[in-house]
C-alpha cells in the first residue's frame, strides 16, 4: 500500500538558488604588511648556522638552556634572541618552538653560545617515583599533632 501524498492547495514558486557573489580580488600584502603568523624567513638555515663540520653538543629536547650574559654587539640576531629567552631556564624544545627554527637549528646555535660561555645547559630536574620513606612520616606525624 502506497501512503497518500500531500498536496499543496496554492503552489508557492520555487525561491531562486542562491548565487554567493565572487570576492573581489585583493592584491598581495607587502612583506611589512603580512599577519605574524605569514611572516617567513627569508634566510636558509645554513646561512643562520655558520659553516658546516662544527662539532656539536649532545642536548635532549628537555635540556634547560639559561643565559650567563647579555648578547655581546657581535652576536647573530638569532643568538641575541635566544639569549634574551633564556633568562630563565627554557628547554631546548621551547626555544625552538619560540624561534620558529628547526630543533637541528637551534642546537648549532646553543653548541656556539656553549663554547662563548654565554649560556649554560643542564640537565631537568627529575622528581623520583617515590618519596623518602622518612619525609612522609614526619609529614605524617605533623598532621597527626594537628
Amino acid at each position: 500500500m502506497i501512503p497518500p501524498q500531500r498536496r499543496r492547495r496554492y503552489p508557492q514558486q520555487e525561491p531562486e538558488p542562491y548565487i554567493r557573489p565572487e570576492p573581489e580580488p585583493t592584491p598581495p600584502p607587502e612583506d611589512d604588511q603580512q599577519p605574524e603568523g605569514e611572516k617567513k624567513n627569508p634566510e636558509r638555515l645554513y646561512v643562520i648556522t655558520g659553516p658546516d663540520g662544527a662539532r656539536r653538543t649532545e642536548l635532549d629536547l628537555v635540556t634547560l638552556i639559561v643565559a650567563s650574559a647579555d648578547p655581546p654587539p657581535s652576536a647573530t640576531p638569532e643568538q641575541a634572541a635566544l639569549l634574551r629567552l633564556c633568562t630563565a631556564p627554557l628547554s631546548v624544545a621551547e626555544l625552538s618552538a619560540y624561534l620558529s627554527l628547526p630543533f637541528s637549528v637551534v642546537t648549532v646555535l646553543i653548541t656556539e653560545l656553549l663554547t662563548a660561555e654565554l649560556v649554560t645547559a643542564r640537565a631537568p630536574v627529575i622528581r623520583q617515583a617515590l618519596a623518602d620513606r622518612s619525609l612522609l612520616e614526619a609529614v605524617m606525624h605533623g598532621l597527626q599533632k594537628l
